[in-house]
């Protein structure tokens, strides 16, 4: 345990249940510009940054009149409303984070989003002055599975890689962290799925997890 000094999270499906709001901005501004929403590439979109998704539709059903910008911003906005009105949050995910505030562990944010998305996020949950740094895909060159985004948050919080623990709940996420050599905690919202199987050690709720517990003696 003296080996840990920072714990590092993922924002979407983490801090809050976000991934409905994507698919349903997604849907709403894509299919508003004649995109169809094929289930064998939205799969594939999942993980990738708004900037990436966008392109991505582009290039298989190009639209006229709106810059990629543009409509990338569209399902942004979407996604911000629906955070500030709809419930979202984890359970437990506040107390868990409080914890390892008084715990004196350094807290990180790095997350596929766009800056513009996180204060709205942690405003929302009232968790905004826990975070000792936050990193964005608006960071870095490349999003989540290439390791950057987990090295430059390690950068920032001035804790070596190995000393971090992440906290993810995707198969890219924890591809960044293990490349950059951090310890992975699973975070399956306990649901069954193989993400534990890949990582150090799994959180199936926040509200019943005490984070100490996770390391073995």
């Amino acid at each position: 345990m003296d080996q840990v000094k920072a714990v590092i999270f993922d924002m979407d499906g983490v801090l809050i249940d976000s991934e409905k709001f994507w698919k349903q901005a997604e849907s709403e501004v894509f299919t508003s510009l004649g995109v169809n929403l094929l289930d064998e590439f939205t799969a594939l979109t999942q993980s990738m940054t708004t900037k990436e998704v966008t392109r991505f539709w582009y290039e298989r059903f190009p639209w006229s009149g709106l810059t990629l910008q543009t409509v990338e911003e569209q399902v942004v906005q979407r996604v911000m409303e629906l955070i500030k009105t709809e419930n979202c949050e984890m359970k437990g995910i506040k107390a868990f984070i409080e914890s390892l505030h008084k715990s004196g562990l350094k807290i990180g944010l790095a997350t596929n989003s766009p800056a513009i998305i996180i204060p709205v996020v942690l405003n929302k949950l009232g968790l905004d002055h826990y975070f000792d740094a936050v990193t964005s895909a608006d960071d870095v060159p490349k999003g989540k599975p290439d390791p950057e985004i987990y090295l430059l948050t390690a950068n920032k919080l001035r804790i070596n890689p190995s000393e971090c623990i992440v906290i993810e709940d995707s198969c890219s996420g924890i591809i960044a962290a293990k490349l950059a050599l951090m310890k992975v905690a699973a975070f399956t919202n306990n649901k069954k799925n193989s993400l534990q199987q890949a990582t150090d050690y799994a959180i199936h709720d926040f509200a019943h997890t005490d984070f100490y517990d996770l390391f073995p003696n």
